[in-house]
């Protein structure tokens, strides 16, 4: 059953206007505060931690696995998160997937930067700070090291970041926290 205009979160955090649908028993779970923007798609069994945010136009479909997105970590717009039967799609903390971004049954561990338009497929992992340049292509079961500059089709290390840019990563998140609030807040007099 398709819900679209739900306002879960006045008072209760900033959680707004999502569309969220139930597959096989299986409903999205949204812990406030998260932000859903009104023309995103969110299906089964996905689970959005706090102050984590999903813009618009995004589809997450969590039809045979789970999708975890973690606490703080935004999924811009035009963005497609999608699982394998039992492999799920994981985001960990503080991590941003830039527009346009498709995330298939893998893992992006914390304080990750997924440039727009970039693709990482089934069973790859992103590892902690690493910055994935865009458009770059991460196939399958590509296990990135920690603290990594990743660029190009197919994805290659190119160098290893210093341990600050994990840091920057987090306040760019951060930075998102604030946006989403913002966004969740329109119209309401006492904002």
């Amino acid at each position: 059953m398709r819900k679209s205009g739900v306002d879960a979160g006045r008072g209760n955090g900033y959680t707004a206007c999502m569309a969220i649908e139930a597959f096989e028993g299986a409903e999205p779970q949204l812990n406030a505060p998260a932000f859903v923007a009104a023309s995103a798609d969110l299906i089964g069994r996905v689970k959005l931690a706090p102050d984590s945010s999903v813009w618009y136009n995004t589809t997450v479909r969590a039809d045979v696995a789970d999708i975890i997105i973690g606490p703080g970590s935004n999924v811009q717009d035009n963005c497609c998160l999608h699982v394998d039967y039992d492999v799920p799609c994981v985001l960990g903390s503080h991590v941003t997937v830039g527009h346009s971004v498709t995330l298939h049954a893998c893992t992006i561990e914390d304080d990750c930067l997924i440039g727009m338009g970039a693709v990482v497929l089934d069973g790859a992992v992103v590892g902690k700070g690493s910055i994935v340049g865009a458009h770059a292509l991460v196939t399958k079961n590509t296990v990135i090291p920690p603290h990594s500059l990743v660029l190009g089709s197919p994805a290659k290390v190119v160098k290893q970041l210093p341990p600050d840019s994990a840091a920057a990563n987090h306040a760019h998140a951060a930075d998102y926290i604030l946006l989403a609030r913002r966004f969740a807040n329109r119209g309401d007099p006492a904002h």
